[in-house]
């Protein structure tokens, strides 16, 4: 069973988070070769940002509705990043997952991880007694997927793979503050909306308990054993 170091990072700056990725995939990159049976196969970072805007690198800037002079009067940042999709949001109040796993030690492609890093959140969801699905052509986590009008999108993903160790991941509202999606067009999308677990359930809920669902589901779904540090 591969074994993945498992470390919430707390409230952190998105440069910062980025910077740490970076440094623990050439780790990982570089470590693949002596891969043994007692060592790790890579990282599962958790963590919240400061309200940000990242902008993949299929993205197109368009898709941010202001300045970012107004950006800075809101308290928030903008980046162009090197992960896939488009423009998304972060702030406190989302968890963000940032696995940093060498798929070749699962016998994973890229397609099969993403399936089942949303396959992480559907099932973190159905704890909470709702149903969430894909949505065929886009990534990520939905609800009422199948309604034009109702749909929304509960969890962003955006990933970057290379020699087969991924980093960036998924951005899953909890307690999100929603009205920051006004100021862009989430993941390109005009015409389909945006929740959080907050809104879905109506009250506020408890950030360590879901982080303890999204570890439980990951090491699940993923069938790896969990080192776990510095959990809050």
């Amino acid at each position: 069973m591969q074994k993945i170091i498992v470390s919430d990072l707390g409230l952190m700056a998105y440069e910062t988070a980025w910077n740490y990725q970076e440094e623990r995939l050439n780790e990982v990159i570089a470590s693949k070769k002596e891969l043994k049976s007692d060592s790790h196969s890579g990282y599962f970072f958790l963590v919240e940002h400061p309200h940000v805007f990242t902008l993949g690198n299929s993205g197109k800037s368009d898709n941010l509705l202001v300045n970012e002079d107004f950006l800075k009067s809101k308290g928030a940042t903008f980046y162009k990043t090197n992960r896939g999709g488009d423009i998304t949001y972060h702030g406190p109040g989302q968890i963000v997952g940032y696995p940093i796993i060498n798929l070749e030690a699962f016998g994973l492609g890229v397609r099969e991880y993403i399936f089942r890093l949303e396959e992480v959140i559907i099932s973190v969801l159905k704890h909470y007694d709702i149903h969430a699905t894909r949505l065929d052509g886009a990534t990520g986590v939905w609800l009422d997927a199948e309604s034009l009008s109702d749909s929304r999108k509960i969890c962003a993903m955006g990933v970057r793979v290379s020699r087969s160790v991924t980093m960036h991941g998924f951005a899953f509202n909890v307690n999100t503050d929603l009205d920051f999606y006004q100021l862009i067009n989430p993941c390109g999308f005009t015409d389909r909306g945006v929740t959080s677990l907050k809104k879905e359930l109506g009250r506020e809920i408890d950030m360590t308990e879901v982080k303890n669902l999204v570890i439980e589901k990951f090491a699940m779904t993923f069938g790896c054993e969990i080192i776990q540090l510095n959990a809050s």
